[in-house]
């Protein structure tokens, strides 16, 4: 026989998140957010239909848990991100865009627009496995490659990173710093 409930015992409730706590998390993430985008595509274009996407999903979506939200929606940029880049004809560099941030942040704008001159697959790699910090695993799921391409991708990036600008590591220092609080 099954005893009732007590009411401390009660509190017990999963809470998912609803289309407002969606619209409230790109409203006060809207920037990183669309960052992410644009690190991702490499192109304002795709970063808005990526992120436009993306807040359509989440106000759509009713299994998502709250505490998971921010997460969920950086996880589907991501994906998202990687779709329209994957699907899309090969570009010349011309199609790329400019991080065009204000005269404080040029360090931040100098360290994106070096991010966005990577290939495709190495730019998807240091974004997820150093910005975001996914495992080689996780990318290797969701680039659909094995880890040890994941592993020379990284060291590929990170090197032509460096050898493009001396500054870079104190660049993406600051852009970490930024990071961090979406």
């Amino acid at each position: 026989m099954f005893h009732p409930l007590k009411p401390e015992t009660a509190s017990f409730r999963v809470d998912y998140a609803k289309p407002v706590d969606f619209c409230e998390a790109f409203e006060r993430d809207m920037k990183p957010f669309y960052l992410l985008a644009f690190l991702m595509t490499a192109n304002h274009k795709e970063a808005e239909r990526c992120f436009a996407a993306t807040v359509e999903e989440g106000c759509a979506e009713k299994s998502v848990f709250k505490a998971w939200m921010n997460s969920w929606i950086k996880r589907y940029l991501i994906k998202k991100a990687i779709r329209i880049v994957l699907s899309r004809p090969a570009r010349s560099d011309d199609e790329r865009s400019l991080w065009c941030e204000g005269p404080a942040e040029t360090r931040i704008g100098d360290v994106v627009n070096a991010v966005t001159k990577l290939e495709a697959l190495e730019r998807f790699v240091f974004v997820m496995s150093i910005l975001e910090g996914y495992s080689s695993r996780e990318c290797s799921l969701l680039l659909d490659c094995t880890t040890e391409s994941v592993a020379q991708l990284r060291v590929r990036a990170s090197c032509r990173l460096a050898i493009s600008d001396p500054f870079f590591t104190r660049g993406l220092a600051e852009l970490s710093g930024r990071w961090k609080t979406a």
